[in-house]
């Protein structure tokens, strides 16, 4: 052979990754096609009535009898042990009914009964569609958590939020479709809980953490902006002079995306938080510069204005409370829950009605809840007062509401028994809530699949139904 010859020849290096990516991107060319295309808008299976989701997750398990479900029967039998052997949660520590320290009353048109822990959300009432017979698979934080996020109490499933955005695209040139905003707490089961987990990796959640930098590693290095977008360009230069040696390189064409993507998210994001734009009215609607109510405001009016940005999913994490474990009080519920809805009242009801009044509201979709509710009977801590007193996990019954994209307001939908222990009346598993979530944003929750590991997976595995009582 001649030395012209042998220098024209690949290297073995070269002919491994030709060949790698030749057979590699045969065997598996619809998930990278599926992967080159993540940022595109993609049309839905039918007519949609959402746009987007905000999703407020009450990280902890907020209790039902205590906030949208009303149990006079628990009062009336305070004290008294259950009159049935409850099911095994997490501590089961007492059957001795607890009845509520909280005053309900009726609201709205439609009259339903509401706490005076929400007295803003209240006013909303004939918006909400109030789901009191919820149930879930998982009593355990971390798997109740991924089970509510992903349909899975398993690490490593993708989140609904990777999923809406895998199934329609991203609307947003210059943000992420998946924002997850942060103010101090992380639920159990970590990041995880906002993943893409098989899915490529440009579905995930983007976390945005409270303070005046929420994106790590975001801000450019040093130097003029036309020198950044020179290196930019000469980075995109070589990456696709790799490609075109070697070939389509999904990860290739990922990293420049990624790329682009950070450059225009420097230049939008200082805009999205400079809230000087809004309104001295609108920011006291939110709460801003309230005690209790100013930082989750910030994030309820961050989750409007990612809306109006075109962020397709927006997820919203309970606020941090020195002393006090988001929602999860297994004692002091009185104390705990007080504070925990006096963070997140006024924000919540100040997002309804400032979505309602740009005509955002018919198009968004917003989802309120925790991982599970609580139990009727009254778990006491280790000081064993009065004041102590708390409640343990429950999956079996629990309550959230959804408002707003396509959801008939104004009603309750389901029944807990008299004890609230147990969904009696039209049970709503978290799959149903998957199916119909994706329902209203004009996906069919049996037909959005993805290939992986021999088979087409799903949000809702094989489960699931849309719920038509829900819908407008």
């Amino acid at each position: 052979m001649s030395s012209s010859h042998m220098r024209s020849a690949m290297t073995r290096r070269e002919a491994l990754c030709r060949c790698a990516n030749g057979f590699g991107g045969m065997a598996l060319l619809s998930m990278l096609a599926r992967e080159t295309a993540s940022g595109a808008v993609r049309a839905p299976h039918f007519p949609a009535k959402a746009k987007s989701v905000i999703f407020l997750f009450m990280d902890g398990g907020p209790s039902q009898m205590d906030s949208f479900d009303p149990k006079p029967r628990l009062r009336a039998d305070h004290g008294k042990p259950l009159p049935f052997k409850p099911p095994t949660t997490v501590f089961n520590i007492s059957d001795k009914i607890l009845g509520s320290p909280y005053e309900f009353k009726k609201h709205g048109q439609s009259g339903a009964e509401v706490s005076d822990l929400f007295p803003h959300v209240a006013g909303c009432v004939d918006d909400l569609a109030i789901i009191r017979s919820m149930v879930a698979d998982h009593s355990e934080h971390t798997a109740a958590n991924y089970f509510m996020h992903s349909g899975s109490g398993f690490q490593g499933r993708p989140s609904m939020g990777s999923w809406v955005n895998y199934g329609l695209g991203s609307v947003s040139e210059n943000l992420p479709g998946f924002i997850v905003l942060e103010s101090g707490l992380i639920p159990p089961g970590g990041l995880d809980c906002f993943g893409s987990g098989f899915l490529p990796a440009t579905y995930q959640g983007t976390l945005f953490r409270k303070g005046e930098h929420p994106i790590a590693d975001l801000e450019p290095a040093g130097g003029d902006a036309a020198g950044q977008r020179a290196k930019l360009d000469l980075l995109a230069k070589l990456n696709k002079g790799v490609v075109k040696r070697f070939g389509e390189v999904s990860e290739m064409e990922a990293t420049i995306a990624n790329y682009e993507l950070a450059y225009k998210m420097q230049k939008e994001v200082p805009g999205l938080l400079d809230l000087s734009q809004e309104s001295e009215a609108t920011k006291k609607l939110y709460g801003i510069g309230g005690e209790w109510t100013g930082e989750f405001g910030r994030e309820c009016l961050l989750a409007r204005r990612l809306v109006e940005r075109g962020v397709r999913f927006i997820e919203l994490l309970t606020p941090e409370r020195r002393g006090l474990d988001r929602w999860d009080q297994h004692s002091g519920i009185e104390k705990g829950h007080r504070i925990n809805a006096q963070s997140t009242d006024q924000p919540i009801a100040g997002l309804l009605k400032d979505l309602k009044s740009r005509g955002l509201l018919d198009s968004t979709l917003v989802v309120w809840g925790g991982e599970f509710g609580r139990t009727p009977c009254a778990q006491f801590s280790e000081k064993g007062g009065a004041s102590d007193v708390g409640r343990d996990h429950n999956p079996f019954g629990f309550t959230m509401w959804m408002a707003g994209g396509g959801v008939k307001g104004g009603q309750v939908v389901g029944a807990t028994d008299d004890f609230g222990y147990f969904a009696v009346e039209n049970k709503i598993h978290v799959h149903d809530l998957h199916a119909t979530m994706l329902h209203l944003l004009g996906l069919d929750h049996k037909r959005l699949t993805y290939r992986w590991s021999g088979r087409d997976m799903r949000l809702t595995d094989v489960h699931g139904n849309v719920v038509k009582e829900l819908l407008a």
